[in-house]
């Protein structure tokens, strides 16, 4: 039963990346002490490694492209999509993320008035131009083929510029500890960037991103405007959703 545990929680961290240790006690059902007995085990296997309140693989890859991370949970991003819309009115100015998930809320908004989409993703460009009804400001910059999207330090100065009324953000990782997190840094700029240029963050991530986390920290979790994922999260964020009061959408759920 315990080689099963032990078994199942290296496969896990070994998908998720980084993980802290609070996430893996909530996911596996068990005490904060069992598992620092797990993973002073599993370390012995020389797998995985100790983080700062947590635990990260050895072997944690570079991003996905974005064409294989776009066809993976398609139908929670369509549901992420369709519901993030609400959160968007007519004569908005909204900034979409590069993250595979955010374009999915553009066939809803494509039927409100006079909503402008800001994004230095090439994706997001790709797709707001089927909709003649959405204005589109693009930010230019460095190509990275990795995010499909634009970075660098004019991608960066051209943000203050805008104004922006709603962004709607990405994480590669979500975590109550460590906020949302994101692999590269001149994405992390930009994310940190826009997020303090939007009066209201929005995340949109599926249950997929919760638990873990990547290199660079972008933004306090506790701090958001509002959470749009596929699944209700589990008790500690949930915890810190109704203590903050942020909005919660998820399915079959009005905002919380």
């Amino acid at each position: 039963m315990r080689l099963e545990r032990l078994n199942s929680l290296e496969n896990y961290i070994l998908d998720k990346g980084t993980v802290s240790l609070e996430g893996l006690a909530d996911y596996f059902k068990v005490s904060i002490n069992t598992i620092r007995r797990d993973i002073n085990e599993l370390l012995a296997r020389g797998q995985i490694k100790k983080v700062y309140g947590g635990v990260s693989s050895l072997h944690e890859s570079a991003p996905l492209p974005m064409s294989i991370r776009a066809a993976k949970n398609k139908e929670a991003k369509l549901l992420i999509g369709r519901l993030a819309s609400g959160f968007v009115e007519d004569g908005d100015s909204i900034f979409l993320d590069s993250g595979s998930t955010t374009p999915y809320i553009l066939p809803e908004i494509s039927k409100k008035s006079n909503v402008i989409v800001v994004t230095h993703s090439l994706t997001a460009m790709y797709e707001a131009s089927k909709y003649p009804s959405l204005k589109v400001i693009a930010l230019g910059g460095m190509y990275n083929q990795s995010t499909s999207s634009y970075v660098g330090i004019s991608t960066v100065e051209a943000l203050s510029k805008i104004s922006i009324n709603k962004v709607f953000i990405a994480a590669t990782g979500v975590s109550l500890e460590h906020g949302l997190t994101n692999t590269t840094y001149f994405e992390a700029e930009i994310k940190r960037k826009v997020t303090q240029c939007g009066k209201k963050i929005i995340l949109m991530a599926d249950q997929s991103k919760f638990d873990s986390s990547s290199t660079i920290s972008f933004f306090h979790f506790e701090d958001l405007y509002a959470v749009i994922t596929d699944q209700k999260p589990s008790v500690g964020y949930m915890e810190v959703i109704e203590r903050n009061n942020i909005r919660l959408l998820y399915e079959d759920t009005k905002a919380v």
